[in-house]
């Protein structure tokens, strides 16, 4: 059936069952949507009395099913309202009367349409196919195991819909139970394309009608032959979300661009008083050294920090980029009027009291201001922004001033303090900080479009605890991921989907799994703690793509060599099938009692040269991708003096091309710290007393290798 021909007529009946007043389908009305939209279902009648029953139970030939029908009853089995493997006359008259009385003694006043006589279906694997509509993200597919399992194992993949032949087949292998999928234990396996089929076809249905809010089906039993849908179920919402305003990608570059290489700032609420925030940020641009112009806004002062101080933002001369509020919450709207009539295109929102306290109205109003005016808001509540390559510091925290390519955003003031200190500590070079707040205006989407396009930036790492769209979200991810890193610390983990579910699949959409899974599906990385988040940011950047899957582990400790093996399966690397020349190769440099293959251990006593062999061995095959270095710490070959070679021989070999990601755990003694960060600023990731982390950022740099088309 074309588009021309299923979208009206599914139309027509979702328009009947709204007239109705219901938000559920019935089986028969669900058989309807399942035929427009190519769903494999079994072949079905519905009997209005014992009589049809047999009839068309006669009529398949074999054993049916039997299911009560009513818009009043959604869950069948409860209401003792199916029966399975029905067979002969007098069993289909018996069980027609036992589905019926079983119905009325559930709900009294349930409407019988009749009962539904359906083809039973051959044994297979059962599965889960469905769609609900998530809070950020949308229309939203799932996949799973099915029948009792969905519910006790929660194996379940989700995506965007719709969903394309390769993603929908992608789904089939993203749950833990995929070989089941693929034939276990002689078993043949299911038609995989059968099953991606139902995906693909359920995903387009929920996309062409934005108020089916979620489809159940559940059971598909799956076979080598097919894959066909046991039950559907489709319900309605109860209502549309509101359209959020959106922005081409043009006019957010326009503006973000004359947020973050502003030439003019006001600063309303500015002060000479020592321990106001509007003193701080003055203090702040002026002593970082911004070159444009600062403008404080403050009606009581003649001039603030040595610059001439103006009544009103309206009194300013020239065109400003961007408004620093510096005020209380109560003073923000009649400010932000001016701001707007002075055609200020940007308002960093700094004090809280806005939705964060139960504000709502206070903060609905300031939003209605800005859109009014065309003016983006950054915040409400948040410690400001750093622009390190304008030498901008607009915040009342501490100032920063390493420029490097790594941009941070953070929703909590909290976190963007950890994300200044550590940025301190590790002497990471960042190109922006960023708070975000509340959100009011300006999000991740709108910021990962701007450092998607900034050069100064070559990765992003951003904490946030929602996302207000989470397919805008995507789709700027999409477009920076093959360019740049995306690293992501979704705080809150607590699924919340099965609150409110009417479905199998709703009641497994929980937030965090939702989350994962579509993150995954933008190519983002995905960090677990705030310290990984940090970790991956200052090191992806430094570290090379890779371009294959042989990871070499060389080690000079058996016990390292193992852990740093653990790592690599844990982080879903490949440990390289050492051929038997490249072995022999290896084995030259080491002593007979070391240990060729891999890991390559060269053992604890031997001097600098077998490390510098072996790595720059491991550097010049081109079988070879990546190198891990477990190094220990010996009188011998010392740290620094370790830590020298490598990073000698890694720079001569970079220069001859052979550009390979390599990372190194160092254990020992306090030197081991020094030699970490030696390594670090040279362009090997190392880290003293762990070997998972040097793995784990190796890692996240394959996960985005791969997200971005690079293996």
């Amino acid at each position: 059936m074309t588009d021309e021909d299923r979208i009206p007529r599914v139309r027509s009946l979702l328009d009947a069952v709204r007239a109705e007043g219901r938000t559920a389908l019935t089986a028969p009305e669900g058989k309807v949507i399942a035929d427009a939209y190519g769903i494999a279902v079994p072949g079905e009648e519905v009997a209005r009395d014992a009589d049809e029953a047999v009839a068309y139970a006669a009529r398949f030939g074999g054993p049916v099913v039997m299911k009560i029908v009513s818009p009043d009853i959604l869950h069948k089995t409860d209401a003792g309202g199916v029966v399975v493997g029905v067979e002969g006359a007098a069993d289909v008259r018996a069980a027609f009367r036992s589905i019926v009385e079983n119905a009325h003694a559930y709900d009294p006043k349930a409407r019988i349409e009749g009962v539904q006589i359906q083809e039973l279906l051959p044994e297979g694997q059962e599965v889960i196919v469905g769609a609900v509509t998530d809070p950020t993200f949308g229309k939203v597919v799932a996949f799973g195991l099915g029948g009792v399992l969905v519910e006790v194992l929660k194996d379940v993949t989700f995506r965007l819909a719709p969903v394309a032949d390769d993603e929908a087949l992608s789904m089939l292998d993203s749950i833990r139970a995929a070989e089941i999928l693929r034939g276990v234990r002689g078993a043949a396996g299911v038609d995989r394309r059968a099953v991606a089929e139902q995906i693909r076809r359920v995903s387009e249905l929920v996309a062409d009608f934005p108020e089916i809010a979620e489809v159940d089906l559940n059971p598909v039993i799956a076979t080598p032959q097919g894959a066909v849908a046991a039950d559907i179920r489709v319900i309605l919402a109860d209502r549309q979300p509101t359209p959020r305003r959106t922005y081409t990608r043009e006019e957010i570059l326009t503006s973000m661009r004359r947020l973050m290489e502003p030439r003019s700032i006001a600063v309303i609420g500015a002060s000479n008083e020592p321990g106001k925030i509007g003193n701080s940020v003055m203090r702040n641009l002026v002593d970082g050294g911004f070159a444009g112009d600062i403008h404080p806004v403050n009606p009581k002062a003649y001039d603030i920090q040595g610059r001439k101080a103006y009544k009103s933002v309206t009194d300013v001369p020239g065109e400003v980029d961007v408004a620093v509020f510096a005020i209380p919450a109560a003073l923000v709207p009649a400010a932000l009027e001016e701001v707007g009539r002075k055609g200020i295109p940007n308002a960093v929102l700094i004090p809280s009291g806005f939705a964060e306290t139960g504000e709502h109205k206070l903060q609905d109003e300031v939003v209605a201001i800005g859109e009014r005016y065309g003016v983006r808001l950054l915040g409400p509540n948040i410690y400001g922004y750093y622009a390190t390559w304008q030498d901008l510091c607009a915040t009342f925290c501490t100032p920063y001033d390493v420029k490097g390519g790594v941009a941070l955003t953070s929703q909590s003031g909290g976190i963007g303090m950890a994300i200044l200190g550590f940025a301190r500590t590790t002497r990471t070079g960042v190109s922006a900080i960023v708070g975000l707040g509340n959100k009011s205006d300006l999000d991740e989407d709108d910021l990962l479009t701007w450092f998607g396009e900034d050069p100064h930036t070559e990765c992003i790492a951003m904490h946030l605890e929602d996302l207000k769209d989470g397919r805008a979200f995507v789709a700027a991810a999409r477009a920076t991921v093959p360019r740049k890193p995306v690293i992501v610390l979704k705080a809150g983990r607590t699924p919340a989907g099965a609150k409110a579910a009417g479905s199998h699949t709703g009641a497994l959409a929980g937030d965090d799994a939702v989350y994962d899974d579509i993150l995954r599906q933008a190519g983002v990385i995905r960090a677990p703690g705030l310290n990984d988040m940090l970790e991956y940011a200052r090191a992806l950047p430094v570290l090379p793509a890779p371009r294959g899957d042989n990871v070499v582990i060389i080690t000079g400790a058996g016990g390292s060599g193992v852990l740093l093996s653990d790592a690599v399966t844990d982080n879903g690397l490949s440990l390289m099938e050492i051929p038997p020349d490249l072995d022999a190769s290896f084995r030259s440099f080491i002593p007979p009692f070391g240990a060729a293959g891999n890991p390559v251990d060269i053992t604890g006593g031997e001097p600098p040269s077998t490390y510098e062999a072996t790595i720059r061995l491991g550097l010049e095959d081109p079988r070879i991708h990546a190198l891990v270095l477990g190094y220990w710490h010996t009188i011998v070959t010392p740290p620094m003096v370790f830590a020298e070679l490598t990073a000698r021989v890694v720079a001569e070999l970079r220069e001859r091309g052979f550009e390979k990601p390599v990372v190194a755990s160092l254990a020992g003694d306090v030197e081991v710290e020094e030699a970490s960060q030696y390594l670090f600023e040279r362009g090997v990731v190392a880290y003293p007393y762990t070997t998972e982390k040097p793995v784990e950022v190796l890692g996240a740099k394959y996960r985005w290798a791969r997200a971005a088309g690079l293996l």
